[in-house]
């Protein structure tokens, strides 16, 4: 007989081509493509498949948030329509439908179906080629880092005993907030301040600095506008003294830096919407020869680690220029580096050609280097046509917004920043001739379907070329064939 008291003996070593810890975008992209082609995987997943539902909720928010606007705006076009009436009970609904559409296409059932091994539970590195799930070792020829980024806490007296939300928590809200505090003025943040308040609540976005300080100034404009006529009421270059219970809440009080008396905000939910932390801390990194700094694992243009047998793809990835993220640019990364592990085939990921927007209205999106970048870098020439000249902006009384393209002094595009209606799929035809290194007179050939916004698009291209009619030489050639019929 065994002695009870004896342990189990540990279980024998996986030794797969590939191992992905983190199964949320860019995780699950890069294991359904490597074991669709038959590669042993090895997939890694210590909470939710698919990652954080954040992005879903805000999707599904900013949707509904969208069709209650429409009815208040009815009569601007001659309609009318009572104040709209949000049902909780069927917003929650909303909500839920969308997370549960998605469930099947990031299940663990669907990647074991392909043929990939899953585990659940906390990875972490013991030497430069061996990973340890509870008792369980991963000896992998590659290993994928996808582990994505967490919200982080920011240092401010008596928050961490204040109740607060983070935007995934908003999925299982049964009522809404009615008087909602958004902490932090960057994309998430102002996308479900302004999301939030056009579903009924009373809403304060609060932010130490400036409104989405990485967009274009004059589209960030056009926005604030838009939130402040919402009304979203805006706390922005605000120092946050500390957080208090209040009755009924919560409570900020908050200064402006110069010496006057404190300003309290009060409302019955705080959401944190501030910068992302990396989520790497307790996979002993160091174990592995893989190095890590204040944004993330420090990576190479291929997306390799110091430990060149890793790869960090995601937010979890430091050292993108350009404050670049998202789960396109996860799954972007994930094909790079699926090339390079399985057929050997050299890319590099290009941040700068990897597009951005917002989820609001007006969306915000960019593409390539800023005007103040491109600025810095040497003459530019900034082409720009506002939606105000487009008959389909006209009809939908969409006109706010404009189309701005940064190109060097013969036309080359070197970026794009987009404000209006549809910003971000206009944006996508920008990306694309970025990354094809397309001059302005390239784009002005779109052949847009009319009447359409991408109208806007080819306009602000095609004004690079106005400059040249009235050249001595052109109106001479032009003179010169004329005489010839």
């Amino acid at each position: 007989m065994s002695d009870p008291a004896t342990p189990p003996p540990p279980s024998a070593p996986l030794t797969p081509d590939l191992c992905v810890i983190g199964a949320g975008t860019g995780g699950l992209a890069f294991s359904t493509a490597a074991a669709a082609f038959g590669v042993a995987i090895v997939v890694v997943e210590r909470d939710r498949m698919g990652g954080d539902v954040g992005d879903a909720v805000i999707e599904a928010l900013a949707a509904a948030g969208a069709r209650a606007q429409a009815v208040r705006e009815a009569r601007r076009f001659g309609i009318l329509a009572a104040e709209p009436e949000i049902d909780d009970a069927q917003l929650h609904d909303h909500i839920q439908r969308v997370l549960t559409a998605q469930a099947p296409n990031v299940s663990a059932e669907r990647l074991t179906a392909l043929g990939a091994t899953v585990l659940r539970g906390d990875a972490r590195f013991v030497s430069r080629s061996t990973v340890m799930v509870a008792d369980q070792a991963i000896k992998a020829r590659r290993f994928v880092i996808a582990t994505g980024a967490r919200t982080a806490v920011p240092a401010i007296a008596g928050l961490d005993v204040i109740p607060h939300l983070s935007v995934s928590d908003l999925a299982s809200l049964t009522r809404r907030p009615e008087r909602l505090v958004v902490l932090g003025g960057q994309a998430t943040g102002v996308a479900i301040a302004q999301a939030m308040r056009r579903l009924g609540s009373q809403v304060a976005l609060v932010d130490e600095g400036d409104l989405l300080r990485r967009e274009d100034p004059e589209a960030v404009a056009i926005l604030r506008r838009t939130l402040l006529r919402e009304g979203v009421a805006l706390h922005e270059h605000t120092t946050i003294e500390r957080a208090e219970r209040a009755k009924g809440g919560v409570r900020l009080v908050i200064g402006d830096g110069a010496s006057g008396p404190e300003r309290t905000i009060e409302g019955t939910h705080l959401l944190l919407a501030g910068p992302a932390q990396p989520a790497i801390d307790g996979l002993d990194l160091e174990l592995a020869g893989i190095r890590r700094g204040p944004d993330g694992i420090q990576v190479d243009r291929r997306l390799r680690c110091t430990n060149r047998r890793v790869y960090a793809i995601g937010d979890c990835a430091g050292g993108a220029p350009g404050s670049v993220g998202g789960g396109h640019v996860a799954e972007e990364q994930a094909r790079l580096v699926l090339r390079n592990a399985l057929f050997r085939q050299p890319g590099a990921f290009a941040p700068l050609a990897a597009p951005q927007a917002t989820r609001t209205f007006p969306a915000i999106a960019r593409v390539g280097l800023s005007e103040a970048d491109a600025l810095a870098n040497g003459p530019v020439r900034i082409l720009r046509w506002p939606y105000a000249e487009s008959s389909r902006a006209q009809a939908e009384r969409t006109t706010d917004g404009f189309v701005k393209l940064v190109t060097d002094a013969k036309g080359k595009l070197l970026g794009a920043s987009i404000v209006g209606a549809q910003a971000d799929e206009l944006i996508a035809t920008i990306g694309l001739a970025l990354k094809r290194e397309m001059s302005a007179a390239e784009l002005a050939e779109l052949l847009a379907p009319w009447p359409s916004l991408s109208e806007v698009s080819k306009r602000a291209a095609a004004s690079f070329l106005v400059p040249l009619a009235t050249k001595p030489l052109l109106r001479r050639i032009i003179g010169i064939l004329r005489r010839f019929g």
